[in-house]
C-alpha cells in the first residue's frame, strides 16, 4: 500500500497493529480448539502453529498442516479461523521512504514508531535531498551541496538520523551502502528482520539531482563511505543481552578527503563556481562534520562499552 507522503510511519504502524490483532485473535481460536474437544490431530497442529507462530518459516509449515483440518472441521470456530487464514503465516512490516519523509516532514511519526517497541522495520533510501518533489535541501542535505532553498550551499550538517535512532537503546540501526558493501547490506537486512522490535536501515542512495552519471553511481556510493561521509555500519540491541557492545563498525577509518568524494558531483562542485569562497570555507566545515562524527562513532565502537545499557550520547554540529 501506499499512504500520503507525511503519513508512512502513521499508516504503516496502522498496518502493523491490525496484523497483531488478527494473529492475537488467531491464537486465542487456536488455545480453543486445543482446550475444546476437537481431534488430536487438530490439536497437535493448532499446538504446532502456537509454538512456532512468531517465527516466518515454523509459521509456514504449521499453517500447511492446520489449514487441511480446518477445513475439514464443520465448527464454526473453524470457519472463523478460515476467514483469518491470510495472517497465518507471520508477516514482515516495512515501511520504504526517503530522506524528505524520514528526517523532515514525517519524523514527528517516524520517531514515534521508533518508540513504541513494535516489531515495525524501515527502510529510508536517502538521496539527502527531496528527489521527488524538484530537490529541495532537506535536513540530510550535507554541508556544503546546493540544492533548491540551499542556493549558496546548505550551511548546517546533516542531521544524523541514524545516532538519534540508537539514543533509544532498543532500536535497531544500520547504515549500508551497497556501492562499497553489499554483503554489509544484506547482513543488516537479515539482521533488521530477525530483530523483535523496532528496526531502521539508513541506505545510501545515489540520485540525478547529485549531477552525476547514474551509470557510475555505486562509484560514488564507494567514495562516500571511503570519505567518512557515509560510515557503515550496525547497531543490534540483541548484543547488549550479551554484555557486548551493540555498535559495530563495517566501514574503516577515512582514506580519502571528503572534498575528493564531493567534487565527483556537481551539487557540490558548482558552488566552486558561483562563490568559490564559500565554497572552500564549507567544504572546511564539511571536513570537520565528517572528522567529528567518525571519532564519536570509533569511541561508541569501541570494546568494553558494551556492559552499559545507557543511551548513545548525541552530538550537536551545531
Amino acid at each position: 500500500n501506499n499512504s500520503l507522503f507525511e503519513d508512512n510511519a502513521e499508516y504503516v504502524f496502522g498496518m502493523a497493529l491490525v496484523v497483531n490483532k488478527m494473529r492475537n485473535r488467531i491464537a486465542e481460536k487456536m488455545q480453543q480448539i486445543v482446550s475444546g474437544d476437537f481431534s488430536a490431530e487438530l490439536k497437535e497442529a493448532c499446538n504446532l502453529w502456537l509454538t512456532g507462530k512468531d517465527n516466518a518459516h515454523l509459521s509456514k509449515e504449521a499453517s500447511a498442516k492446520v489449514i487441511p483440518l480446518l477445513e475439514a472441521t464443520k465448527a464454526d470456530i473453524a470457519k472463523e479461523l478460515l476467514a483469518l487464514k491470510q495472517y497465518f503465516i507471520k508477516k514482515s512490516v516495512w515501511m520504504f521512504g526517503g530522506d524528505g519523509w524520514a528526517y523532515d516532514i514525517g519524523y514527528g511519526g517516524l520517531d514515534h514508531v521508533l518508540a513504541s517497541g513494535e516489531n515495525v522495520n524501515v527502510l529510508v533510501l536517502d538521496t539527502e535531498v527531496y528527489s521527488n518533489t524538484g530537490g529541495q535541501m532537506s535536513k540530510s542535505t550535507p554541508r556544503g551541496a546546493v540544492a533548491k532553498f540551499a542556493a549558496g550551499g546548505k550551511p548546517r550538517a546533516k542531521k544524523d538520523l541514524g545516532l538519534l535512532a540508537m539514543t533509544y537503546g532498543n532500536v535497531y540501526v544500520a547504515a549500508v551502502a551497497m556501492g562499497s558493501n553489499d554483503m554489509q547490506t544484506i547482513r543488516a537486512f537479515l539482521e533488521a528482520e530477525a530483530y523483535d522490535g523496532p528496526s531502521i536501515i539508513l541506505a545510501y542512495s545515489h540520485c540525478i539531482a547529485h549531477g552525476i552519471n547514474m551509470t557510475t553511481g555505486m562509484v560514488n556510493q564507494k567514495a562516500a563511505v571511503d570519505s567518512g561521509h557515509w560510515p557503515l555500519g550496525r547497531y543490534n540491541p540483541m548484543l547488549l543481552k550479551e554484555g557486548k557492545n551493540p555498535l559495530k563498525l563495517d566501514s574503516k577509518a577515512p582514506k580519502i578527503k571528503f572534498s575528493d568524494y564531493a567534487y565527483l558531483e556537481t551539487r557540490y562542485k558548482m558552488l566552486t563556481k558561483s562563490d568559490p569562497e564559500a565554497a572552500k570555507q564549507l567544504m572546511v566545515l564539511a571536513q570537520e562534520d565528517v572528522n567529528r562524527r567518525w571519532e564519536v562513532l570509533e569511541e561508541m565502537a569501541k570494546e568494553g562499552n558494551g556492559a552499559s545499557t545507557k543511551p548513545a550520547p548525541q552530538v550537536s554540529h551545531n
